[in-house]
Parts: structure tokens; C-alpha cells; sequence
């Protein structure tokens, strides 16, 4: 199918009477650059992760498992190129469809800050995600299933992600990767007897699906409030009608439209961008995990606090568990796996074995003088006990705990060290993201594009109409990355559209609205059943 295919039937030069023109060839200097820098970023990617293993002493991988782990990164990096052609397009849309830009200045420029957005975003989203993943799972991420599950979770995102775009319809990558991570929990727990201890982390899921739920509706209400807004406040003619030709608007609207593609491009970056990160990180914890299972870039320094928040956590469990006997470490790793698969961890032996694993991490840090100083051999236990002790704080509260607010402070400081300990970013990484998410920017946009410039509206976008919907999506993507929640750039923007049609009085064309929301619908269920056949298979490869 040609881009051509799903424009508008009956205008001149296959596009809406004062659309933008979207067939202009790719110069061949595009390509040769694209390339260049494609090849350039895989390049750096191979150097600095020889260069880390080396760093720590990691023992070289054989070629199959170097093989493996290249195979993973590159598919997880491919998920991120596709997410950039098939969600950024429409940040650019309002842009290209105001004539604020030339389509493929808009494109470059929304892809730079996409890159951005990615280098200089917190990190919050990156393990958001992963937490839904069983527990199991996470431990044993460098296992057979746990390569199924990552190849799995990508494939099923990226096949469903390609269908939609083939298409033309707005859809989700956070929403399908939401979906394909949910198939492989279920996949796993049905694989393991449907007990429901290998599945899914439903109080997390359900944080989630909130998001994404609350997301295209507040761009729907909000954006259009904004436009109501905008209309009594500024009484200018030009900024509500539709543009002239291929005339630029006005300096000042243009410049708060561009302004707008900007924020939205960027926090798109920043929100979108750490989903692919944090599962890059699983690939390389459990690939090369000397290297990257701990943060070995924590400053010494931090040890005295380190040991000291793990001290009042374990008098905290403790307290908690009166009489209980105090277990081993292998022991009480054990007990807190099979608690927190049940979430029944508010019992006496669970605190008890919180307690011993709080006790065992202050005295391994405080034993190797730093996290960055830990033997390759306790690398990994020490990172498993980080994990369970810091998850087991997470989730008490839904399982019935009730602390002290002076209990409550002492566990969000220990928790946040742990985290601090086992959740970290290199620099290289985000590069390759912000590499993938930007480059995929620059390809395949036209016919998302096109959706949400055309087909979403009876009449063409208007300049306050763009204005209004990317203001709001820029806002309510930021608000997200700061409270590390995963929400869609697609659903907010192109909802936004929608409900300033609506509250300009413009009409909808209830046939592409349809086919959104069957979207929106199907994502889910679509995603879960390809990533579950996948796992399924995968499982029984490896």
C-alpha cells in the first residue's frame, strides 16, 4: 500500500484543497546521512558494551550467547525505531498541516528533540513496565525464558504496531507493549499451572491501565476546553480559520506552533524513550550481569547512608515479626520470591525474612566498602536481594501493611537507595534509544500524518485547533514522565484533535473516529494473544 492510498480521494494532487504537499522525494544525501548515523549509533553501541564488560572484569560471552544478546538489542531497539515513525507523526501533523513547516524540516525537527527528550529524561518510566513482568521473570531475565519473554514481549508490540500503520490508524506503542508485556505473564502463568503465582503484578497493571484510560480522555476534554477558551480570550479572525494556500500563518501562531510540536516531541521522547530502556536493561543484566545488575556508578560516599537506611528497615521488619524465626539469606530470598508472587507478604515469617535480607545487604555493602567495589561472583545475589527487598516495599502497602508515618519515611528512603542501587541508565544506552526514536521519526510518518491532519475532522485543522491539542499533549506527557507514568503521545494528540472538532462545531468523520477507538479496543486483547502464542513458542525453542 503507498502512502498515496489513504488520502483523500477527489483532490487535486491526491490531497484535501489547501493540504500540505507529502510526495516530495528523499534526497539521496537523506539517505546516505541516515544510514551513516544508523550504523554509527550500532557501531558505539558494540564498542561501549565491550568496553563495560571489560571495565568490570565480565567474562567474555561465547558467540552464541554475544549472538543472543545482539539479536535482543536489536530487536528492543527496533521497537523503538518503529515507535518514533508510527507515534511522532503526530506531533508533526498540526505543523505540517498549518504550513508551519515543510513536512520534512518538521520531521528532522521533531526527531532532534525527540533525541532529547530521551537524553535527558529522568528515568522514572523506565521500570514502570517491567515491574508488571513476574517476578521470576525479572530474576532470571538472562535464562531461556527469559530471552523468550523479551523477544516475545518486543515481536508481538512491533507486529502489531507495523498493522496499524499499515493502515494508517494512530495507535498506541505504549499500549501495545503494555499488552505484549501482560500476554508473556499470562503466557507464563498458565505455563506453570495457572496457580497464579507466575503471572501478572494486576495492582501494578491496574496503575497503568489508568493512565492509559484517563490519557485520550483528559486530551479530549482538555484540549477542547482550551479552544472555548482561546475563542473567548483572544478575538483574532485569522488564528480560527483554516490556512490559505500553502501560506505560512501568521509570526506569532506560527512560532506558538512550533513551539507546541517542540514540547510535544520532546516529552514524547523523554516518556517514550525509557520504556525501550528499561528492557534493554533487563537484556543486559541478565547477558552480562557483573557489568550491569548493579549501579557501579554510585559514589562511595553513599555507602554509610546506604548501610544505615538498611539498618532501620530491618528494626522495622522486625519489629513486626515477634517470635518468628530469622532465616538464612538463601532461606529468606526464598520466602520473599513466593511472597511477593502471592502478594501475601503483611505475615511474621515475610518480615522476618525482609529483616535478614535488609541485615545480609547492609553487611555486603558495608563488607566490599561500596556497590561499585562487589565481586563478580555476589553480583548477583546482591542484586536479587536489592530487587525482592525494594519490590516487597512497594507492594506491602497493597497487601495490607500499615506503617507509621515515621515507618513509612525510613522504608521510602531504604527503598529509594535500593533502587538507586539496581536501576540505572548508561549513557550509551540512551544514545542508541535516542538514536532509534529520533531516526525512526524521519520515516514512514506521512500516513499517520495524514489520519490525523484529514481524517479526524470534516473540515481542515484550524491554527488554534493544533495549538490547543498539542499544548494539552505536551502537558499531560511531561505530568506523566514526572510521576513515572507510561501514557501514549497518540491517544492524547489525536484525541486532542478530536475534541477541538468537536468543540469548534467542525464535525467529526465518524468512520476514522470508529476506527481509532476499534484500535484503541483491540490493542490490548491483540497484543496479549501475540505475545503469549510468541512466549508459547519461544519457550519451547529455547
Amino acid at each position: 500500500m503507498s502512502d498515496s492510498a489513504v488520502m483523500p480521494s477527489g483532490t487535486a494532487g491526491g490531497r484535501r484543497a489547501g493540504g500540505p504537499r507529502l510526495d516530495h522525494g528523499t534526497h539521496l544525501g537523506g539517505v546516505v546521512a541516515f544510514l551513516l548515523v544508523l550504523v554509527a549509533g550500532l557501531g558505539y553501541a558494540v564498542v561501549s558494551l565491550v568496553a563495560d564488560m571489560n571495565a568490570v572484569g565480565e567474562a567474555p560471552l561465547a558467540y552464541g550467547a554475544f549472538a543472543l544478546l545482539g539479536l535482543a538489542l536489536l530487536i528492543a531497539l527496533a521497537f523503538e525505531f518503529v515507535n518514533g515513525f508510527h507515534d511522532t507523526a503526530n506531533a508533526v501533523a498540526t505543523v505540517i498541516y498549518t504550513h508551519s513547516l515543510p513536512p520534512l524540516v518538521a520531521v528532522i525537527w521533531s526527531g532532534v528533540f525527540n533525541f532529547l527528550g530521551v537524553m535527558l529524561s529522568s528515568g522514572a518510566v523506565a521500570y514502570a513496565i517491567v515491574t508488571l513482568l513476574p517476578v521470576e521473570l525479572i530474576l532470571n531475565v538472562g535464562s531461556h525464558a527469559g530471552y523468550a519473554m523479551i523477544f516475545a514481549l518486543l515481536l508481538a508490540a512491533i507486529i502489531w504496531n507495523l498493522g496499524t500503520w499499515a493502515f494508517g490508524l494512530p495507535n498506541s506503542s505504549s499500549h501495545a507493549l503494555i499488552g505484549s508485556v501482560l500476554g508473556v505473564g499470562l503466557a507464563n502463568q498458565l505455563m506453570n499451572g495457572g496457580d497464579g503465582t507466575a503471572g501478572v503484578d494486576w495492582n501494578q497493571a491496574l496503575n497503568v491501565f489508568k493512565a492509559l484510560l484517563f490519557s485520550p480522555v483528559c486530551g479530549f476534554v482538555l484540549a477542547a476546553l482550551l479552544l472555548l477558551a482561546l475563542k473567548f480570550a483572544v478575538r483574532r479572525k485569522d488564528l480560527y480559520e483554516a490556512p490559505q494556500g500553502e501560506a505560512p500563518p501568521p509570526p506569532w501562531i506560527r512560532g506558538l506552533l512550533i513551539l507546541t510540536c517542540t514540547l510535544v516531541s520532546f516529552f514524547h521522547g523523554g516518556n517514550d524513550g525509557q520504556k525501550g530502556m528499561g528492557l534493554i536493561m533487563l537484556i543486559l543484566i541478565g547477558a552480562a550481569p557483573t557489568a550491569y545488575a548493579l549501579n557501579r556508578t554510585m559514589a562511595d560516599d553513599t555507602t554509610p547512608a546506604f548501610v544505615q537506611a538498611s539498618t532501620a528497615a530491618s528494626r522495622v521488619f522486625s519489629a513486626r515479626a515477634p517470635g518468628a524465626a530469622v532465616p538464612d539469606a538463601a532461606a529468606a530470598r526464598r520466602t520473599v520470591t513466593e511472597a511477593l508472587k502471592t502478594k501475601a507478604l503483611n505475615t511474621p515469617p515475610v518480615y522476618a525474612a525482609l529483616a535478614a535480607l535488609s541485615n545480609d545487604i547492609a553487611a555486603s555493602v558495608k563488607n566490599y566498602g561500596a556497590i561499585r567495589t562487589v565481586p563478580a561472583a555476589q553480583t548477583q545475589n546482591l542484586r536479587s536481594d536489592m530487587y525482592l527487598a525494594a519490590d516487597a516495599v512497594r507492594v506491602l502497602p497493597s497487601a495490607g501493611a500499615d506503617f507509621s508515618e515515621a515507618d513509612k519515611a525510613d522504608l521510602k528512603r531504604y527503598a529509594g537507595l535500593l533502587n538507586d542501587g539496581t536501576r540505572y541508565i548508561p549513557g550509551w544506552v540512551k544514545v542508541c534509544v535516542a538514536l532509534a526514536l529520533g531516526l525512526g521519526t524521519m520515516v514512514g510518518w506521512k500516513r499517520i500524518v495524514v489520519t490525523v491532519g484529514e481524517k479526524i475532522g470534516k473540515t481542515h485543522l484550524t491554527y488554534a485547533q493544533g495549538a490547543s491539542a498539542e499544548i494539552v499533549a505536551a502537558g499531560t506527557i511531561g505530568l506523566a514522565e514526572l510521576y513515572g507514568l507510561p501514557v501514549s503521545t497518540t491517544h492524547i494528540l489525536s484525541s486532542g484533535v478530536a475534541g477541538t472538532m468537536a468543540a469548534n462545531g467542525s464535525g467529526l468523520q465518524m468512520t476514522t473516529v470508529r476506527n481509532m477507538a476499534l484500535a484503541w479496543i483491540l490493542t490490548l486483547p491483540a497484543a496479549i494473544i501475540l505475545a503469549a502464542v510468541l512466549f508459547f513458542i519461544l519457550r519451547h525453542l529455547f
